[in-house]
């Protein structure tokens, strides 16, 4: 894991909770159902097939113009949004039941990948508090940036944005 983001984590005056799905290198959408001893159901936004631009084709490692699913949800544990999630994942990458199932169904991502047996690892990018956030009316949010690598490749880039408040302290 990156050094200067776990020691950023470390340092954080944040829910202990939330320190923890924010610092996993694993699948949140698990840690919430374990820590609100609720099930997690995903709520898609958005989402739409893109051309990836210059700045996004470089962020994944793809030609400009590749086709792109730009997926927005939100993650909910017994009617409570804990997290806003949005995710770029270069469409030429995907094995095509796990296209299909990120295309159509309101699954998690974590989920998706189990399912598929994939080898990925999180490489942690950003960590940061950003105050007046839209996200959550306004609620300063904890937003963290990686990407979910396979094969050496980028498999998704995803950006989760976690409201700091008193829901943490489960």
């Amino acid at each position: 894991m990156n050094t200067d983001f776990l020691e950023k984590l470390k340092s954080l005056e944040i829910p202990t909770c939330l320190r923890v799905c924010c610092g996993t290198d694993g699948s949140v959408t698990f840690l919430l159902e374990i820590m609100t001893r609720q099930p997690v159901e995903v709520r898609t936004e958005s989402q739409h097939i893109i051309k990836a631009d210059r700045e996004m084709a470089a962020l994944l490692g793809v030609e400009e113009g590749s086709e792109v699913n730009d997926r927005k949800v939100r993650l909910y544990a017994g009617g409570t949004v804990f997290v806003h999630a949005r995710s770029l994942s270069p469409l030429e990458r995907m094995p095509g039941t796990m296209r299909e199932q990120l295309m159509s169904a309101d699954i998690p991502i974590g989920r998706i990948l189990r399912s598929h047996a994939l080898e990925t690892r999180r490489d942690m990018a950003e960590l940061e508090i950003l105050e007046s956030e839209p996200t959550f009316d306004g609620i300063p949010v904890l937003s963290r940036t990686y990407k979910i690598v396979h094969d050496n490749h980028v498999l998704m880039w995803i950006n989760e944005r976690f409201p700091i408040d008193e829901r943490w302290k489960l």
